[in-house]
């Protein structure tokens, strides 16, 4: 490899890591993006409709430009598993452990979002985005008079649900247990929703269809029984599970699991609130509560541009990207 040092290293190709790929390589950043793919949970959508400039765009044809972008402002990606990050002893450097390989950065940016938890049942995986979403505020709007399921008993569900309760026909929430995790307001605003109805104590147990979602049998835990519903769409809310234990010694997390960061996309140390120097993070794997692509762009521009602050020892400020060159202080 030899020890080429980077300014900055982006882990994760999705929204938030291409698109600090591409402002950080504007800056003239030596920019090095690490990712397993391209794209991340947006791959899995075949109908966007809320990112800004496109009336519809699949998600995989959205991150394809995301990716041609960066490159051509001059990024470098390449497909690796990361496996740790540690600090170099006596250096201001941080060294980035992958499956096939070491790399070294002066800057750090975490940007590889989160993955939700799957069903793991028949079905789930032929009929991903095929009437089975893991993002209701993405395709809710789908769903117009269809009949619906939202599988899970936390706040996303009942969020989803409730979204749902306005755009589709039918909503059942479908829960594995006998009560709810939500928060008391969501639970009673969705129980006044004349079309949602709770099926409780029950898990799916098959999807079933031919090119969409048709049918799913669902299995009462307590006696085994089994019923077989109608459904356009089913909507998974059951949580998801975000990778940070390769930095939690760097890095301040929440009880979820999640970087804490600040306006700027700075992180913490652990163990004290403190800006953690040269580590920066955006997108779904931070605690910002709103995972959208549109939001986790935001944020990917945000860290890339603080990243460059750091190592040029600039404090925040406002610079238009969009300026003349003529207009611009120099770099």
């Amino acid at each position: 490899m030899g020890e080429i040092i980077y300014d900055v290293i982006i882990l994760g190709g999705a929204g938030a890591g291409l698109t600090a790929a591409m402002y950080a390589a504007r800056r003239k950043m030596k920019t090095l993006l690490i990712t397993k793919d391209i794209g991340g949970q947006a791959t899995g959508t075949d109908r966007i409709e809320n990112y800004p400039g496109f009336q519809v765009v699949t998600g995989p044809k959205l991150m394809q430009r995301f990716q041609k972008q960066a490159i051509k402002s001059g990024a470098e990606i390449i497909f690796d598993e990361t496996i740790g990050v540690e600090e170099k002893s006596g250096e201001k450097l941080f060294v980035v452990k992958n499956k096939n390989g070491e790399y070294f950065g002066k800057t750090i940016i975490l940007s590889y979002g989160k993955t939700p938890r799957n069903l793991n049942v028949p079905g789930e995986e032929k009929f991903s985005s095929k009437g089975i979403s893991y993002c209701a505020s993405c395709d809710a709007p789908l769903f117009p008079n269809k009949i619906v399921a939202v599988v899970g008993g936390g706040n996303s569900a009942f969020d989803a649900a409730l979204l749902l309760s306005k755009i589709a026909k039918k909503v059942y929430i479908i829960h594995r247990r006998g009560e709810f995790r939500a928060f008391e307001y969501l639970f009673d605003l969705v129980k006044k929703q004349s079309n949602v109805e709770f099926i409780l104590n029950s898990t799916i147990k098959e999807i079933k269809g031919e090119e969409r979602v048709k049918t799913a049998v669902l299995q009462n835990v307590e006696t085994n029984g089994e019923r077989e519903f109608q459904l356009d769409g089913i909507f998974v809310e059951i949580g998801s599970d975000v990778r940070t234990e390769f930095v939690k010694h760097l890095v301040k997390l929440d009880e979820r699991g999640q970087v804490i960061i600040n306006n700027n996309c700075e992180t913490f140390y652990p163990d004290k609130d403190e800006v953690r120097p040269g580590i920066f993070a955006a997108g779904d794997l931070t605690m910002t509560p709103f995972k959208q692509i549109v939001v986790s762009a935001g944020e990917g521009c945000k860290a890339a541009l603080q990243a460059y602050n750091f190592i040029h020892g600039l404090k925040p400020e406002f610079i238009a990207d969009w300026v003349a060159k003529k207009n611009r202080p120099k770099e």
